[in-house]
């Protein structure tokens, strides 16, 4: 009789930001991120340097040494994606901004490209968390993990 609510909620859905292995942010040894302290969310083990955006929405800072970036999706998610681990201390040495601060993205938008090789061959790891810094606004996030991805690919569900 009420079919129209019981509609399938899949919630919203968030991209894989790189091409790259999809697996749980508590595999991160950096306890910021695998202890979920900024948020939950879900790593990726990159295969090339190449950053996109993973939902449509604004760039709300580009960090100085673009190592990360954090933006916020039409949807009012407010995601940090941040590539590698320590690379702040690379001051920006291989990475290469596309976007700026305030600038609005489609999801599939190139935001930033890395030398990957370089910055392993500086020391440090490339796995590249992804956090949903606004997690308490969400009943669950859930990471979609375990196999390969492209960019774009599910790889959060959020449910409000």
């Amino acid at each position: 009789m009420f079919d129209f609510l019981k509609k399938k909620d899949k919630g919203i859905e968030i991209g894989a930001p790189v091409k790259g292995k999809a697996v749980p942010i508590s595999q991160v040894s950096d306890p910021t991120f695998g202890e979920e302290i900024l948020g939950k969310g879900v790593a990726i083990q990159p295969e090339d340097g190449k950053i996109y955006a993973p939902a449509d929405g604004t760039i709300e800072m580009l960090f100085d040494t673009k190592h990360a970036v954090s933006m916020t999706t039409t949807e009012g998610v407010e995601l940090l994606v941040h590539i590698g681990l320590d690379t702040v201390a690379l001051k920006g040495e291989h990475f290469t901004a596309h976007k700026g601060n305030g600038d609005a993205v489609k999801k599939g938008d190139l935001l930033i490209s890395v030398d990957l090789e370089a910055v392993k061959a500086a020391g440090y790891d490339v796995i590249t968390p992804m956090v949903v810094c606004n997690t308490s606004d969400y009943q669950t996030v859930e990471a979609v993990t375990g196999s390969d991805v492209n960019p774009g690919d599910t790889v959060l569900i959020l449910k409000k």
